[in-house]
């Protein structure tokens, strides 16, 4: 069954999908449409009207990321009424918050700072009555200023349809909507389980890395692509690297592997061991009651000598190997097989539970 769609956009000949909608025909096509609430990973929201188009006898400027694409469909993207439309949607954005670009934690990467500067807005035209919203740092690891959120509903849909906890929603209407969590407590009261799906989704600097505050810009870090070491799932994730010091680890959809774009709670926060001053950079061999630094060859030297040992007077199965989780699944292999193979012994365990 064909379900393929011969479509125009902006002048020019395009093949989209039974299904799609036309942003997704517009983007699988390299055309770009400004969006802010739109994620791919995310039901469509059309809540920040945007991506909105003008299409051949349909009324209206219709939001492309909720328009299903039809067969013969003609759209159009970059026209002056719809640029003009677009920027006073952004300057009421910026109206009805505080968008200090100056001290925010996205400044480099942020959506809202983007487009606001390819649309060319120097000025707010708009006066509101705007009232300053108190921001919660309650938690130890993000930090929520509602003076910067643009109501995109990214980090509710990340919680209720990536993650499925449901912790935040959109509360109260019109200019007086916020997201709050139930009750309208605190973060660190909620139930929350701080797998950061909702910093991760944000376009703006409403939601941040309180671990990271201040101690880097955009421009100024090195994204390193890794594998999580705290289990054998094998999510990807990226250490965001400054002056050698691992500041902040972050999620990319793009990197491949299982995870796609999520993490838990310990891999997007639990750092902080990396360069804890108390972790151990050599081996250790007591030496008269006392732990000292040794090279590997005599810590490894050692071990060998007191496993022979024990295995010539006992036998094999009075030694046994635990794993730790903090190693990859090829490590993991490699340790059950020195057990089994060299060892002898099939006294083989792993922690998954740090």
């Amino acid at each position: 069954m064909n379900d393929k769609l011969d479509m125009a956009i902006d002048g020019i000949n395009v093949q989209g999908r039974k299904g799609q909608t036309v942003l997704e025909v517009c983007r699988e096509n390299g055309i770009k449409v400004p969006t802010l609430c739109y994620h791919p990973n995310m039901p469509p929201y059309g809540g920040c009207r945007l991506c909105i188009v003008e299409i051949e006898n349909m009324r209206g400027l219709p939001p492309s990321c909720t328009t299903p694409a039809t067969n013969g469909m003609k759209v159009s993207t970059h026209t002056e009424r719809l640029a003009r439309v677009r920027k006073t949607v952004l300057e009421l954005l910026l109206a009805y918050g505080d968008h200090n670009c100056i001290v925010c934690e996205k400044n480099g990467e942020c959506e809202l700072q983007s487009l606001v500067y390819e649309h060319g807005i120097e000025t707010v035209r708009f006066k509101t009555d705007y009232a300053p919203k108190t921001i919660d740092e309650s938690s130890s690891m993000i930090v929520r200023d509602h003076n910067k959120c643009v109501l995109c509903g990214r980090c509710v849909r990340g919680c209720l349809s990536v993650q499925v906890n449901g912790v935040i929603d959109i509360a109260a209407r019109g200019s007086d909507s916020y997201i709050t969590t139930f009750d309208n407590s605190p973060l660190k009261d909620s139930n929350c389980v701080f797998c950061g799906e909702c910093v991760a989704a944000c376009p703006t600097g409403a939601l941040s890395y309180k671990q990271s505050r201040f101690k880097g810009r955009a421009w100024e870090i090195n994204k390193v692509p890794t594998t999580c070491v705290y289990c054998g799932v094998g999510c990807q994730l990226e250490l965001n690297v400054k002056d050698g010091q691992v500041i902040k680890v972050t999620s990319n959809p793009a990197l491949p592997g299982p995870n796609h774009g999520s993490l838990c709670v310990k891999g997007r926060f639990g750092m902080d061991f990396i360069h804890h001053p108390e972790r151990l950079k050599t081996p250790l061999i007591k030496k008269h009651g006392k732990l000292t630094e040794a090279s590997w060859d005599e810590a490894l030297g050692l071990v060998a000598e007191k496993f022979g040992k024990i295995k010539a007077e006992s036998g094999p199965d009075s030694l046994a190997v635990f794993s730790s989780a903090r190693c990859t699944n090829e490590e993991n292999y490699l340790l059950s097989k020195l057990a089994r193979t060299a060892i002898g012994t099939n006294n083989v365990d792993h922690c998954a539970r740090l």
